[in-house]
């Protein structure tokens, strides 16, 4: 096992050109990604295949231009801008001799660096223990000293074996207890849905603006902070939108593109939040050369977790950078389908309360109009 040292680490970043395009736009954000784990980028290896190598991903020739950069650069970490097979992984580090790390696990290592809340360190250890599973060779012999050891190791059973099976008990209790919370936050919902209080939940790409919007809407006082996944616990508030009432806002966990699967599945009770909303504030960082791919991965993982469906409302954040008016615009059908804003600067707030208020009359017309056709059913069965 290679030592994370306790200053921070120093880093070679890789990308290989797959034909996935945004390569500038792929590299920028993983040097972000680095930068937010506590490391610094020394250097940076590129190149361009058909298809990854089985053995090595980069294939053994720009494995050995990696070594040196390394050397050159005296770096301790290489960190790939894409998913490696454990294999892949192992045998990197064997020929690099130093750690290797691809994208899912930086962007695992991230959320245990953000985690605050009990129900977000739960999720990150979840996510990291699923996908470290596929990764285990001999690196789980701490949990064996946390249960007491003693008696739970079978006849002939080897040491892989038992790791392998504390790891399951491990596993197995944290999805517990995040069922456990998982209902009592439907709970909750159910309490609002009989209030009748309009659910709007912040969604949007990482780093887009979420968390310093929400702080100007509700002054919550959310962590927030021009880093990627300054946010990972949900946050709701109660928002006054005048003659409309209360409606409730929820801060949620940034999106990214390909965002790893196990953490989509260990953030389920979160996300849920998302999905059981009335309507979606799609932040977008209008400054971003790459909003337009940012948006898609956004409405991709929607789609994943089954909100694709939700009204969504964009919302153009940080047009104190593009020297944008701050605008509601409207689409073929009169309801307002984008508004372009500043959140640090304070500009447009007016029109987004606004646009809430009126999406929540909408919402109440809609409702009340749904629950008398529903009586009118039940009467004519009479």
């Amino acid at each position: 096992m290679f030592e994370r040292p306790a200053s921070g680490e120093r880093a070679v970043l890789v990308q290989l050109d797959l034909n996935q395009g945004l390569l500038e736009e792929r590299l920028s954000e993983l040097r972000l990604l680095v930068e937010s784990a506590g490391a610094s980028v020394e250097g940076v290896v590129s190149g361009r295949r058909a298809r990854p190598d089985p053995a090595l991903f980069a294939g053994r020739g720009k494995v050995d231009e990696i070594g040196e950069t390394l050397r050159a650069c005296d770096a301790d970490l290489v960190v790939f801008c894409h998913a490696l097979s454990p294999g892949q992984q192992r045998n990197l580090e064997r020929a690099l001799q130093c750690r290797v790390v691809d994208r899912t696990a930086l962007i695992l290592d991230i959320f245990a660096l953000r985690a605050r809340s009990h129900e977000g360190k739960l999720q990150v250890e979840l996510a990291q223990l699923e996908h470290l599973s596929t990764r285990l060779v001999r690196g789980w012999t701490h949990l064996e000293r946390q249960k007491g050891g003693i008696g739970l190791r079978g006849p002939g059973e080897t040491q892989l074996e038992t790791d392998r099976r504390l790891l399951g008990l491990r596993v197995k209790t944290l999805k517990e207890r995040l069922a456990k919370m998982r209902k009592q936050r439907h709970t909750r919902r159910k309490g609002r849905a009989r209030g009748e209080v309009l659910s709007v939940s912040l969604v949007g790409y990482t780093n887009a603006g979420k968390s310093t919007l929400f702080n100007a809407l509700t002054k919550a006082g959310a962590y927030a902070a021009d880093q990627l996944f300054a946010t990972l616990d949900t946050t709701s508030r109660r928002l006054y939108v005048g003659d409309a009432g209360n409606v409730v806002i929820s801060d949620t966990v940034g999106f990214i593109r390909d965002l790893p699967h196990a953490l989509v599945a260990a953030f389920q009770a979160t996300l849920e939040e998302t999905a059981a909303a009335d309507v979606l504030l799609h932040v977008v960082d209008s400054a971003s050369e790459d909003r337009d791919a940012q948006i898609e991965a956004v409405n991709q993982v929607l789609r994943e977790i089954g909100a694709g469906d939700v009204p969504q409302i964009m919302v153009y954040n940080k047009i104190d950078l593009t020297r944008a008016p701050a605008a509601v615009k409207r689409d073929e059908c009169g309801n307002i389908s984008s508004v372009f804003l500043s959140a640090t600067k304070g500009q447009g707030l007016t029109l987004l309360r606004s646009a809430l208020a009126e999406t929540a009359h909408d919402v109440a017309i809609v409702e009340r109009a749904a629950s008398q056709e529903f009586r009118d059913q039940q009467f004519e069965q009479l």
